[in-house]
This record gives structure tokens, C-alpha cells and sequence, in this order.
């Protein structure tokens, strides 16, 4: 230790207010790998999900590239998180959002990968200008809290089932639409034992637990031949060259195809994310005791503009949305209190960098069951639907039975809303409703009747 240590130790100490957040900085490290660990599966599940919609002649050949992007973007916003909004709380692109990019966006409405990429910019920048304005907490304000939590929900069922039918556990059928797979088949066998593994990992609450899961799977399905080995464990960090800036060709490509439907895809990424994150810095606002008596996060905007940026720039990298993880609750229940925390993630993001060929050999086999499980994580909140209430229940369950089904967030998430304010209405509590609802399912509607689902 230099004899300077123990001063940059007090400044660091002072910066981050350890004292009056009763931490230190061992815990705080500490913490921080924790936090890491029990969501670096996203190194590995993003560009697996992405992949099959961003490449250039086959899917998966620019995985290295998208898992860069992936750290980049999660290592830039978790700084912001930690340096200007002093929280434990890191950020990565969203699991569901990627989803939604991927299947929805790209493969079923037929959206070059370039323009959704251009979407996300602007959602980000859209972000930025909501946060400075002090408009997003109104925004959210909009929507009924079942419709809020039936969208988290629908996103893990939407995950659960990709992950379900990419492995062939779940297969079409010319009689039943969809049945069980053959499980006689190695890659489902193998996805079934990875569910076991992960799950017993969850259960008997390991740190890590997605992540050992990932890796428990792919080690098995190496030993056994079901997929090969990977090509290497460690390089120098790939120039994202193909990713890269795409975002702004795609700016272009914008305004030649349908605005409706572009329009749609952005407000989806952005109410989406605007629920997932305000949900996940309450929740975590909570844990932390940050939360005052009002209800309020203290410095909100601050971490508002951490996931803004993170969007705009990982857009600009080649990623899909950057949001506040729900994972970070790990790290705050080993004591990390400040954004020193934070920092720790992401100094270990940048790091993994240096294993994306060891991330690129990794089989979906060995993904699908962390996406199970994070959709039966996902599921958690519809304990908060009002399931007693017709008009609330029946708005949720449209909303949360409609995605997956669907293959379609958007669609979900626009029969919820379509749903809800009618409802009321014919309940006769048009009086819970709000002129802002009814702008809402509006445009949704005229969405539907000028360019169908």
C-alpha cells in the first residue's frame, strides 16, 4: 500500500458519503462483485437474443461484436449510476427489451435491425429530455399500476416461451397449433437438465445463480458432444466496426418506412422501459431505505439520466435499451449502500470484455433456462394486480395472455390499455379514469386500424 492510500481511501470515502450511509469500502467492493456475478448472465443471454435478429448473412456471426456492446453500454451507465447519482444500482440492456428488438420488431414486423437501432437512440434522447423536464414520473402516473404490472409479467411469460420453442421443448402442430417437443431429442434433454440445475441453484439461493446455471449447462453439454467447444477463452476486446454508428444509418431509413408503425415500436421501448425502470428504483429505493416519507427516491432524475444515456449510447454501440437491474438487490444485501458499488460493476463489466470467445461458445441450450427462470422471476408481480377487481383483472390478464401468445409485447401492452379505461367506464368509475388513459388506448387504437397488429 503507498503511503498516499489511506488519503484517496478518505476521498473516496467523503465522495460517496460512506459515513453517513454506514459502509465502508470493502463492502462496498465486496458488493459490487456480487452485484456483478448475479447478473453477468447478460454478457451471455443479450447477444444470444440479439444474434438472431443483428447479423450481417447469418445469425450469430456478429455475437462478439453485440457482446461488447452489451459491456460497453452496462459499464457506461453504471458509471453515470454510481458517479452522479451515488446508488448501488447497475444497469444492462433489459431482459424482454432485447426480446421485443429481436422477435418483434425485427423478425415478425419485418423492421431492418439498423432502424430499431435508430429507434433506440431516439427513445434514449427522448429519455434525456423527459428526465430534464421532470415529465417521466407524470408519464407513469398515466397508466393504471395492473396494466404496470401485468406488462412485467407478460414479458416473462414472453421470454419463458422463446426460450421454450428456440430449444424445441415446445413445438408447432398442425392439430394443436403448439405441443411438447421430443424429449428424446439431446439439446431438449439437455435444456430440461439445465432447468433443474438453475433452478436448484435459485433455490437453494446462490449467488450467482443465473449465471452458474449458464455455466453448469454449457459444461455438460460440451462434456457430452451436444455442442462444441468453444474456440478460445481469452482475446483482446473486438472493434464493434459493423455496429458501430449503424444507429444513425438507420436514422435514415426511418423516415422511408411505415411512421406509424415506427412510432408504435418507440412508444413501446419507452413506456416499457419507463415501468421497468421506475419499478426496479422503487423496489430497490426500498431495500436501501432511500425511499423518504413522501414516497420519493431522492436524486430520481439523476438515475433517470443514467439509464437515458445508457440508452442513447448503447443504441449508438449496437444494443438494445439500457435499464436499472432488479439483480442489484444482491449487492445491497451484502451492505452496498453508495455508487461505489456501482463503480465496482463496472469495472468488471469493462473487464469481461477481455472472455467474449468464451461468451461466443456458449450454446442456447445453456441460455434457455436462465430466461425460464427469469420469467418465472418476471411473474412476480402480478401479486399486485387487483384480481378482484373485473375491470382491472380482465385489462391485466389481456395484457400479460396476449403478449406471449401474440409473439408481441406491443400488442399486449395495447390491449391492456385499449381495455382498461372501457372498462371503467362501463363499471361506472369513469371517474377512475384519466384524459391521459383515454389518450393512450386511442392511439393504440388507430395504431390497429392503420396498420393492424
Amino acid at each position: 500500500m503507498t503511503e498516499n492510500s489511506p488519503s484517496q481511501e478518505n476521498a473516496i470515502s467523503k465522495f460517496f458519503q460512506f459515513q453517513p450511509l454506514q459502509t465502508n469500502l470493502r463492502t462496498e467492493i465486496v458488493s459490487g462483485v456480487t452485484t456483478f456475478v448475479t447478473m453477468a448472465y447478460i454478457l451471455a443471454v443479450n447477444p444470444d437474443i440479439l444474434s438472431n435478429a443483428i447479423f450481417l448473412e447469418t445469425p450469430g456471426d456478429l455475437f462478439g461484436e453485440i457482446a461488447i456492446a452489451t459491456a460497453l453500454s452496462a459499464a457506461i451507465a453504471t458509471l453515470i449510476m454510481g458517479l452522479y447519482a451515488n446508488y448501488p444500482f447497475a444497469l444492462a440492456p433489459g431482459m424482454g427489451l432485447n426480446a421485443y428488438f429481436a422477435f418483434s420488431v425485427v423478425l415478425s414486423q419485418g423492421i431492418s435491425w439498423r432502424v430499431a437501432l435508430g429507434a433506440i437512440f431516439i427513445e434514449g434522447l427522448i429519455f434525456i429530455a423527459l428526465t430534464f423536464g421532470n415529465i417521466r414520473a407524470q408519464i407513469v402516473t398515466a397508466i393504471p399500476s395492473g396494466i404496470k404490472h401485468a406488462t412485467a409479467a407478460g414479458i416473462g411469460l414472453f421470454i419463458a416461451y422463446i426460450a421454450l420453442t428456440k430449444t424445441g421443448l415446445i413445438i408447432s402442430s398442425e392439430a394443436t397449433v403448439t405441443t411438447l417437443g421430443d424429449l428424446s431429442q439431446p439439446t431438449v434433454l439437455i435444456t430440461l437438465i439445465g432447468i433443474l440445475i438453475t433452478a436448484a441453484f435459485v433455490v437453494r439461493r446462490i449467488t450467482g445463480a443465473l449465471l452458474w446455471g449458464i455455466i453448469a449447462t454449457a459444461l455438460l453439454g460440451w462434456i457430452l458432444g451436444i455442442a462444441p467447444w468453444p474456440q478460445g477463452f481469452i482475446s483482446l476486446p473486438q472493434f464493434p466496426g459493423d455496429l458501430l454508428g449503424q444507429a444513425f444509418v438507420g436514422l435514415g431509413g426511418i423516415l422511408e418506412g411505415n411512421f406509424w408503425q415506427l412510432i408504435t415500436v418507440i412508444f413501446v421501448f419507452l413506456f416499457v422501459d419507463l415501468f421497468d425502470t421506475v419499478g426496479t428504483l422503487t423496489g430497490l429505493g426500498m431495500k436501501t431505505g432511500y425511499i423518504n416519507e413522501k414516497g420519493e427516491l431522492p436524486r430520481a432524475n439523476r438515475a433517470f439520466i443514467a439509464d437515458a444515456v445508457g440508452t442513447t449510447i448503447g443504441g449508438i454501440l449496437g444494443t438494445s435499451t439500457v435499464t436499472t437491474y432488479i439483480e442489484s438487490a444482491s449487492g445491497i444485501s451484502e451492505g452496498g449502500r453508495s455508487g461505489f458499488n456501482a463503480i465496482t460493476v463496472a469495472v468488471l463489466f469493462l473487464l469481461s470484455m477481455l472472455f467474449i470467445p468464451l461468451l461466443a461458445g456458449i450454446p442456447s441450450f445453456a441460455t434457455a433456462p436462465t430466461l425460464i427462470i427469469v420469467g418465472v422471476l418476471m411473474m412476480a408481480s402480478v401479486r399486485s394486480i387487483a384480481w378482484d377487481d373485473p375491470a382491472e383483472s380482465i385489462s391485466a390478464f389481456l395484457t400479460l395472455f396476449i403478449m406471449p401468445l401474440s409473439y408481441s409485447i406491443a400488442d399486449g401492452f395495447a390491449a391492456g390499455l385499449i381495455a382498461y379505461p372501457i372498462l371503467k367506464t362501463l363499471q361506472g368509475k369513469w371517474s377512475e379514469t384519466t384524459i391521459a388513459m383515454w389518450v393512450l388506448a386511442a392511439i393504440f387504437v388507430l395504431k390497429f386500424v392503420l396498420v393492424g397488429g
